[in-house]
């Protein structure tokens, strides 16, 4: 989007905003999951990054393994925009379904059931500079 900032930021804009934030959700749900964050150190704000990895080494150190099946996006609605100095900021509401489970080193269910798709809510905060070329939007902020 060219120009843009908070009043430009129009219902096409959103639709627009949504189709990638859609991507990038499912993208960094699996990959968190996984452990593999490098594969997403572009879309993460550097607290976001520590935060993620931080979790992951916990999961680790626990020899705790977590599996995830992505099924698909409900609804993801922009719940509010602004603009903070050369930040847009973008807060979006998604209701996914997910299977996850979290498995101890014995392989025994320690949290989640492989089984059955829950319906997960998230609230995700996500900035760019506006002055910036980079096109890309940064996860700054999760479940607010």
């Amino acid at each position: 989007i060219v120009n843009l900032n908070a009043s430009t930021f129009d219902e096409n804009a959103k639709k627009e905003f949504v189709k990638g934030a859609k991507i990038a959700y499912e993208t960094i749900i699996t990959n968190f999951a996984k452990g593999t964050l490098k594969d997403i150190k572009t879309l993460l704000d550097k607290s976001v990054y520590q935060q993620f990895e931080d979790a992951i080494k916990d999961r680790q150190s626990k020899k705790h393994s977590s599996e995830t099946t992505f099924i698909g996006i409900s609804s993801a609605e922009v719940k509010q925009h602004e603009q903070n100095k050369n930040m847009l900021e973008v807060t979006v509401e998604f209701v996914s379904e997910i299977i996850s489970c979290v498995k101890d080193k014995e392989a025994k269910i320690i949290a989640g059931d492989p089984s059955k798709v829950k319906k997960v809510h998230d609230t995700w905060k996500f900035s760019k500079n506006i002055m910036s070329n980079d096109p890309n939007w940064s996860l700054v902020e999760t479940n607010i």
